[in-house]
Formats: structure tokens, C-alpha cells, sequence
């Protein structure tokens, strides 16, 4: 079996494509939620040339015209291979005990089934995204409900437009925490005050519910934000995609 795995977010959508359980390829694409279905097909099939015939699909947005062009793409251009859309009533196997289990976001459950086929629980995850969420997942594989705050990006990107002398920087570590310019006091602040921020919210979600078999770092930022955290004990640049192979098999 062929697998199309996508993880469509609001800055980059994800790609990944899986010889049964092993993933062997992965792209990773910026999101224009003003592209067509016809646009999206040839962007895949730039992509995917070369590449065996694809025998699945699945999918996950959190934008949702991407996900409605998405729609009609597989639709037109691949209509005869099963496609699962994550989306509620799909079947997951994770209980969602938040207040309104509808507006929790596909790609959190996701990475939850993911993150407790692979570390057991209970575990938080981090998705550094355009939002960092720090999602928890239980004993029993159950979606607990987390944190959201601000992205990276986002933040830095809001400072540069609202305050005068100041500018985006690139994300890397400083030469030290005290900053000895602008652009290294700008590197100090994100880098470090984002790790410490994570740090920060794990700690109170385990004074909340106990200790936890891992705590797993994913999405687009991770790396930045991980060799500084005290608190994450892995790297899982694949966490989501892994999780779409999982939903996959469940509805298949």
C-alpha cells in the first residue's frame, strides 16, 4: 500500500508518503489558502513524479478552504483511491474529553494517537506551529485538552510591525542570553523565552496531572526550541503524518 499522508496547517502543509508503515518520503509546502484544485494537482504532481501509484489517501486541515479545494481535487483528479478526510464522526479510537470536542483542532487528535502508539501515556505533546499547542493525552490514550499560545513566528512577526526600530531576526542562538545588539537581545528573547515559556506550561501540567512517560516536540519550529527546553525528552518530526498512517488504518 501507497499512502498520501497531509497535515494541512495555516502556514505549511505537510506531506508524506508511506510504503505501508514506513514513511518514505516527506515534503513540506507553504499553505495558500487562495490556491485552486487545479493548482494544488499540479503541485502534487510535481511532487509526486516519480513516485509509486498511490493506493490511499488521508487527510487533515485546519483551513478550511484548503480543505474544501482539497476535496475537489481528490475528487476530480483522483477519485477512484480511498481518501479519508479527518473531520468530526471520523473514527479516531481517542476520546476527546474537552467541553466541546467539535472545536478541537484534526490535527491534535491526531498527533494524540500518534504520540500514545509510540510513548505510551500520559504524555504531552508541543507542536510548534503557528500556534505552539501543548496537548496531553492520558493512561489511556484520551485527548485531555492542553494550552494554546501565540507561534514563534507570530510573535516575532508582531513585534517588528508594531514596535519602530525593531525587526525580524533568524531564529538561532545567541552569542549569549545578554544580548550585546538588537538582533541578538531580539535572538535571546524568542529562543529563550519560548523554551522557557514550554518549560514553563509542562511543569504545571504535570504538577496537574503527574508524571508523564515523554514529553514530545513536533511541527515546523521544533528544532529551534528543543536543544534550549529542559522539559522535552523528544523530537518527533514526523508525529503528525504517523498519526494520519494510524486514522488510516482504523477507517480503511
Amino acid at each position: 500500500m501507497t499512502l498520501l499522508a497531509i497535515d494541512v496547517g495555516n502556514t505549511n502543509t505537510v506531506i508524506g508518503l508511506f510504503d505501508g508503515d514506513v514513511l518514505t518520503e516527506s515534503w513540506r509546502i507553504k499553505t495558500d489558502p487562495r490556491a485552486t484544485a487545479d493548482e494544488m494537482a499540479l503541485t502534487f504532481r510535481g511532487l509526486l513524479d516519480g513516485s509509486p501509484t498511490i493506493t490511499g489517501v488521508v487527510l487533515c486541515s485546519t483551513v478550511p478552504s484548503v480543505l474544501h479545494e482539497m476535496r475537489g481535487m481528490f475528487h476530480r483528479y483522483h477519485d477512484n483511491v480511498p481518501t479519508i478526510i479527518i473531520e468530526p464522526g471520523t473514527k479516531t479510537g481517542v476520546p476527546v474529553l474537552t467541553d466541546n470536542p467539535k472545536e478541537v483542532g484534526a490535527d491534535r487528535i491526531v498527533n494524540t494517537i500518534a504520540a500514545h502508539h509510540a510513548y505510551g501515556g500520559p504524555c504531552i505533546v508541543v507542536d510548534f506551529g503557528t500556534s505552539t499547542n501543548l496537548d496531553v493525552v492520558s493512561a489511556k490514550g484520551e485527548f485531555l485538552g492542553g494550552a494554546l499560545a501565540p507561534g514563534i513566528e507570530i510573535s516575532i512577526d508582531a513585534l517588528a510591525q508594531r514596535a519602530a526600530q525593531l525587526r525580524k531576526v533568524e531564529l538561532v542562538r545567541p552569542r549569549s542570553v545578554i544580548g550585546k545588539n538588537t538582533v541578538e537581545a531580539l535572538q535571546a528573547g524568542a529562543l529563550y523565552g519560548f523554551a522557557g515559556q514550554v518549560d514553563g506550561l509542562v511543569r504545571r501540567i504535570i504538577g496537574e496531572i503527574g508524571p508523564v512517560t515523554a514529553v514530545v516536540a513536533t511541527g515546523g519550529l521544533a528544532p529551534v526550541v528543543v536543544a534550549e527546553s529542559e522539559c522535552i525528552t523528544h523530537h518527533d518530526p514526523d508525529l503528525t503524518l504517523v498519526g494520519l498512517r494510524l486514522v488510516y488504518a482504523k477507517n480503511a
